[in-house]
């Protein structure tokens, strides 16, 4: 007999492969087992269809159906989740009325869902009904899935990921060039590899919003698009305080649902939202208050050094991922931002490039 740990180990491997698919739900998987075997198995695949217990619950029928008078099995079996099911009525109904009524004894939760509408009520729910419930199995490991969920129901503001190229001398760009900014296109530097450069396009796919400031619209017009990998594209998020944009630039083209931050005017046109910042105030807490209301849950930050490093100072990350060319050294021009409070979690080669990846010390208190 596996212990409860082996099983849910499992759940967290079905919930992974939600992932850039269910947002802004969180990632879940489950699985059901009677006298220790697996009889079905399930995970959210797309946000607005079933929830995991119910793929699991049906996997189960599926997999019974073909051995009669198996199908009291279910109503013998203790259901693994990695999330707490849910007691509301959302997309989709309310996942412990379907325990309940499959009569099912046992569930073994990894963690709480900090949702206010579920928050602890689909536990006293199935508890009311004569469930046994047992909680906190793997709960580290929960959390850490689906860290972009609690931070953004806990705290009110997504989570953000802070990514940047440097050479092996740490520049992130060469000098100006002499033609100043509106020439500086043609002399982009391309720092990270063909490798590096799909793995970050998949990191787009896994975010809700991707930002940039001012200078890297100008500086590089990038698309800030999933093209060199599967998966939706994030919406773009651009700081341009006071409009100096030029309505050329790609990240204008209405193709992908695009926020321009600004202290001038609110406007939405189809696809662009205009966002009014007040001049007087601080920007990060009302950066970050404007996210939470937009609803968007994770932010991966692609530049520029100013704004980077304006995050960093603030306290305003909560991952940050490096990536180092080592054969390139280009002897002079912008310096990478200046990392702190970091803790290294992990370390990979990829070709000519190293990358690091740095979470928040506050997050690990």
């Amino acid at each position: 007999m596996h212990s409860h740990s082996y099983y849910m180990q499992r759940c967290l491997e079905l919930a992974q492969l939600g992932a850039g698919h269910v947002a802004p739900n969180p990632m879940v998987g489950a699985v059901l087992v009677h006298e220790g075997k697996i009889i079905g198995e399930g995970w959210h695949r797309k946000y607005g269809e079933a929830h995991a217990e119910v793929n699991a619950i049906e996997d189960a029928e599926k997999r019974l159906a073909a051995h009669s008078g198996l199908a009291h099995k279910i109503s013998q079996s203790t259901l693994y989740v990695s999330l707490e099911p849910c007691a509301h009525f959302g997309k989709t109904p309310p996942c412990v009325d379907l325990i309940i009524q499959h009569k099912i004894p046992n569930v073994v939760i990894a963690c709480r869902d900090p949702f206010e509408q579920v928050n602890g009520k689909g536990i006293e729910k199935l508890k009311a009904a004569g469930v046994e419930v047992e909680l906190g199995i793997l709960e580290k490991e929960a959390v850490e899935l689906n860290k972009r969920f609690f931070t953004f129901h806990e705290q009110q503001r997504p989570y953000i990921i802070l990514k940047w190229a440097t050479t092996a001398d740490g520049f992130i760009a060469p000098p100006p060039p002499a033609g100043g900014i509106q020439d500086s296109y043609s002399k982009r530097l391309l720092i990270s590899n063909e490798y590096t450069n799909r793995l970050v396009h998949k990191w787009r796919s896994e975010e809700a919003g991707i930002m940039i400031g001012t200078n890297t619209a100008l500086l590089d017009d990038p698309s800030l698009t999933v093209r060199s990998w599967t998966g939706q594209s994030p919406v773009r998020l651009v700081l341009d305080r006071n409009l100096r944009l030029p309505a050329s630039l790609k990240v204008f083209n209405k193709e992908v649902r695009t926020v321009v931050f600004n202290t001038l005017k609110q406007q939405e046109e189809d696809n662009l939202l205009y966002y009014h910042l007040k001049k007087e105030e601080s920007l990060l807490p009302q950066l970050l208050k404007a996210l939470y209301e937009l609803k968007i849950q994770s932010v991966l930050v692609e530049g520029g050094a100013q704004l980077l490093q304006s995050l960093i100072d603030g306290g305003c990350w909560d991952e940050a991922r490096i990536i180092r060319n080592d054969q390139l050294r280009i002897g002079k021009g912008l310096r990478g931002p200046q990392l702190t409070d970091a803790i290294l979690k992990q370390e990979t080669t990829i070709a000519t490039d190293t990358l690091r990846i740095f979470y928040h010390q506050k997050n690990e208190v």
